[in-house]
């Protein structure tokens, strides 16, 4: 009866197709419960003698397989056979059936194996916060592990490995924590596999310190622990962190894999770091990782953020393969250079390989934008919503108001906020205030500046747009009024902030900067190389200075601007540079584009400046965004 019983089901089961089943939603009784699909399982298995003698290693023999196949239809016949023919089923089993539901993408089944079983193992608990947290359901994968505890059973170096990646967001920091310190008194938080989920989950929430406080616990390094570390840095802005353990991995002669890489290349975007996006480029050709073209798609970024937009297309050209994420990427370089003519062209190009999507809308109407070609961005927005047929969403809209606000048509920006079908984000009535800065448009920039208030009463940044656009005017009791404010709420300026990297040094400089330990040298040329380019014409913009004070005083602040710091400090000693390459973490202001312009024709030096919204690249007393931006 055994081999008969076992012949028929097994040939009842070759004959179905293994795929995914639909995951269930009602509750089981306090027993190995049947699967949601209950009723249709036992009308498959009415064929099938019952088989009191088919034994535990049948049963999980079958059971493996519908795992490996991901085949919850059959699982669940199996499961519907084992109920039907009164099998006692062992926690082994029980498990079998749970990590079949798990690996199946079937929670609730799986939840109610979980729930049914008499006796559970570290094994049964482990692999319900596993499904749940690859799924997904951060919280009910946590929920389990007080659930274990309180069983009495502890977790190994898999359980907490597996739960980890759940301690994501404010709240998840917490239950991070307190899992690390259940790591630590379990004598697993230098496992490997712990060691890395302990990474990854610190650098995922921005504690990056306590992220690197792991890594030089970790007794051995493999790639992937090496890679949360830099990630983490990266993601949150510790560009030099990330360059500094990279580069200790080097001595440590750590080989790294093209996701490495790519965490690498982002960090050195953010720093705008040529020299050493160079290095990294020659180590990815060296490690025959070119054929990833994810790492093709990040040199093209980093590239282009680092202002060598030839490097960019010639990477570009070369690719066997380009996605749509390659045009994007080059679209975006192209738009932040100000090249919105190349933007154009390279848009319609890109029709012979890749259909665009949405981000490509968003990039080439952004280099509209910059480049100043208001109405190829209008008709490319027409051609979107028309011939494309793609619905806008509200970065493209954003993106409109960026254009017509950028040429000085604010009323017509302000009217495309009033019709747009969702509701306006401060991020654009930012751009639009920005724009009634520029443009002088007093009575719409408090319009929009009080709105901004309301939303975001906090933010420094929209109190000091408001200033200026007052200080602009000379309206200097507003301007009182709304610092006033900014004191009473405890709110401060971010204060500019200029990078150079000379002799693979990165040199940081503020505005009136006296803490550079050249500082003495770096002032008194920039008192020279005012005095050469004044007899070549250059003449302060004192409009720049939103203070009220004496002229005099207003020259003396343009001096201290974090820009003209770096470039001095470029120009030092280093009369066979061809070049100077600054980043400034806000936007440049007229008197230093000035200044960069004459400082390049005088002394035959090109000069790259990345500011918070785009790249001017200055030459021979001209600058690629021709004055708009």
């Amino acid at each position: 009866m055994h081999r008969r019983s076992q012949f028929i089901l097994r040939r009842h089961l070759s004959h179905l197709h293994f795929h995914s089943g639909e995951p269930a939603s009602h509750t089981f009784p306090r027993s190995i419960p049947p699967p949601c699909s209950t009723a249709i399982s036992f009308r498959v298995c009415d064929s099938i003698p019952p088989m009191a003698t088919f034994g535990l290693a049948d049963y999980d023999d079958l059971l493996r397989g519908c795992t490996r196949r991901r085949a919850i239809k059959e699982g669940r016949v199996i499961h519907a056979h084992m109920i039907k023919s009164h099998f006692v089923t062992s926690v082994r089993l029980a498990n079998r059936l749970l990590v079949m539901y798990v690996k199946g993408g079937s929670l609730e089944d799986a939840r109610q194996v979980l729930d049914g079983m008499s006796q559970r193992d570290v094994i049964s608990w482990t692999a319900m916060m596993s499904g749940y947290s690859q799924h997904g359901r951060s919280f009910e994968a946590l929920e389990q592990l007080p659930r274990m505890l309180r069983t009495g059973i502890l977790p190994n170096e898999y359980t907490l490995a597996t739960v980890l990646p759940s301690c994501t967001g404010h709240s998840g920091q917490d239950h991070g924590r307190q899992i690390h310190s259940l790591a630590v008194k379990s004598n697993f938080d230098s496992h490997m596999f712990v060691g890395s989920s302990l990474l990854d989950m610190y650098s995922k929430v921005g504690e990056v310190k306590d992220a690197r406080r792991v890594f030089n616990m970790l007794p051995h390094r493999d790639v992937v622990s090496c890679t949360a570390i830099i990630s983490g840095y990266a993601q949150s802005g510790l560009d030099e962190e990330a360059l500094k353990v990279f580069q200790q991995l080097q001595r440590e002669g750590m080989e790294c894999n093209y996701v490495t890489f790519v965490s690498l290349l982002t960090a050195i975007a953010g720093l705008a770091a040529l020299d050493f996006g160079r290095q990294v480029h020659g180590l990815v050709i060296r490690s025959e990782l070119l054929f990833y073209v994810v790492l093709d798609n990040s040199l093209i970024d980093m590239y282009s953020k680092c202002g060598s937009l030839k490097h960019s297309r010639r990477v570009f050209d070369n690719m066997p393969e380009r996605s749509v994420i390659s045009w994007n990427t080059m679209l975006m370089g192209y738009g932040k250079h100000g090249l919105g003519r190349e933007v154009v062209q390279l848009f319609k190009s890109m029709f012979r390989e890749v259909k665009p999507n949405g981000v490509t809308f968003l990039a080439v109407l952004s280099g509209c934008s910059h480049g100043g070609l208001i109405d190829e961005g209008l008709d490319i927005f027409g051609y979107m919503v028309s011939d494309q047929r793609l619905k806008p969403e509200i970065g493209h809209y954003g993106c409109l108001v960026d254009l017509l606000g950028r040429a000085g048509r604010i009323e017509e920006a302000l009217d495309v906020i009033k019709n747009m079908p969702y509701e306006p984000t401060s991020a654009l009535w930012n751009s639009l205030l920005g724009a009634c800065r520029l443009h002088a448009k007093i009575s719409i920039g408090e319009v929009v500046a009080r709105k901004l208030l309301d939303m975001e009463p906090d933010n420094a940044s929209n109190y000091v747009i408001l200033s200026n656009i007052y200080a602009a005017s000379g309206r200097w009791q507003d301007v009182a009024r709304v610092r006033e404010s900014m004191k009473l709420k405890k709110l401060t300026k971010e204060p500019g902030r200029s990078s150079i990297q000379l002799d693979k040094v990165m040199h940081i400089f503020f505005s009136s900067d006296r803490s550079h330990p050249r500082r003495k040298e770096i002032f008194d040329k920039i008192t020279e190389v005012c005095e050469r380019i004044k007899a070549a014409g250059y003449v302060p913009d004192l409009s720049c200075v939103l203070h009220d004070v004496d002229d005099e005083q207003k020259e003396s602040i343009l001096l201290g601007h974090s820009e003209k710091l770096a470039i001095a400090f470029g120009l030092m000693g280093n009369a066979c540079r061809e070049s100077i390459r600054i980043t400034k973490n806000l936007r440049i202001c007229i008197d230093c584009h000035n200044f960069a312009k004459y400082v390049s024709n005088v002394y035959q030096m090109e000069i790259s400046l990345r500011d918070s919204s785009r790249f001017h690249l200055v030459a021979g007393g001209a600058c690629s965004c021709g004055d708009y931006w």
